[in-house]
């Protein structure tokens, strides 16, 4: 196949460059770089089956060779990132996912969206299943990442119902492993990075809300299992796993041996309490679950943090 990839210089985005290109796919990467780096893109820029398009798919892109499918992954993801590009998200989840989806009608090339649990905001139901419609506040500072994405969904629906392209949406849950940037401001990059430095660890509020970790292998496997099944609803992709952050936090800290102390801070604006996926349509249609274990996958990220 010949695969287009926005965002393909991010951390989701370069391990799919890097897996299919091993699975012998050819491999168009586009990305702005606002906040990927070519520094994740060593490996596949060394192979001729490698594209690299520097472009911010928010504004028109003409592909003049075939493609069979878009993987839309361009997108500020983490609180930091939205929150300092709040304009450039809500415009990559609007403007840059008609581009791309144009790209895969005129194409007519399959279509994967890269969609996230905050989709479902807040949570009032536990774990979060696919059919459950969120709770999310559209006007706070969070809103524009989250409703961006929820409009991204609705987008994606509509070119499949009404032009028949042949769409697939991946709910992606916290997910983690080497590439991710120190000054990612999630859980996991915070808390090694400060770890590593014998730094006070920051935990937010009491450090009792819950979230799941899937180390990233396991998120790039689904979505390959995903791409080839002919489903077009959301599908969530996630460890079920849940643990708290202070936890996270506690086991962190162990497995660097470091002297750190947790400190505690306030909690963020519209923080979810609790986010787990529920991965039964997953388990049942890709006859997928993750397999990593979490201490193992950890020590493999702060391995490459170091």
């Amino acid at each position: 196949m010949r695969v287009l990839i926005t965002g393909g210089a991010g951390f989701i985005g370069s391990h799919l460059c890097e897996r299919l290109l091993a699975d012998g796919q050819q491999v168009i990467c586009v990305d702005n770089f606002i906040t990927g780096s070519q520094r994740n893109l060593g490996g596949p820029l060394r192979n001729s089956s490698f594209e690299l398009i520097r472009h911010d798919i928010s504004r028109p892109l003409e592909v003049t060779d075939p493609v069979d499918y878009v993987l839309h992954f361009a997108s500020p993801a983490s609180p930091p990132d939205y929150l300092r590009y709040p304009i450039q998200t809500m415009k990559v989840g609007s403007l840059g996912t008609l581009n791309a989806l144009g790209i895969a009608k005129a194409k007519k090339a399959k279509f994967l969206l890269a969609s996230t649990s905050e989709v479902y905001g807040d949570p009032q139901v536990h774990p979060q299943p696919e059919g459950y419609w969120g709770h999310v506040n559209p006007i706070g500072p969070r809103g524009v990442y989250d409703e961006a994405k929820r409009f991204s969904e609705a987008l994606t629906m509509a070119y499949c119902r009404e032009h028949e392209v042949d769409t697939r949406i991946v709910r992606i849950f916290n997910t983690f492993g080497p590439r991710m940037r120190k000054e990612d401001g999630r859980a996991i990059p915070n808390f090694i990075t400060q770890a590593l430095a014998n730094e006070p660890v920051t935990v937010y509020g009491d450090g009792s809300q819950t979230r799941s970790f899937c180390y990233i292998s396991d998120l790039v496997e689904g979505i390959l299992q995903l791409m080839g099944r002919e489903y077009h609803e959301p599908v969530n992709l996630g460890n079920p796993e849940e643990k708290s952050l202070l936890e996270m936090a506690r086991l962190v800290i162990r497995l660097v041996g470091s002297s750190s102390q947790v400190v505690f801070k306030p909690l963020p604006v519209d923080d979810p309490r609790q986010r787990r996926p529920d991965i039964t349509l997953a388990a049942r249609l890709l006859k997928w679950q993750p397999m990593v274990p979490l201490e193992q996958g950890l020590s493999e990220t702060i391995a490459w943090f170091r």
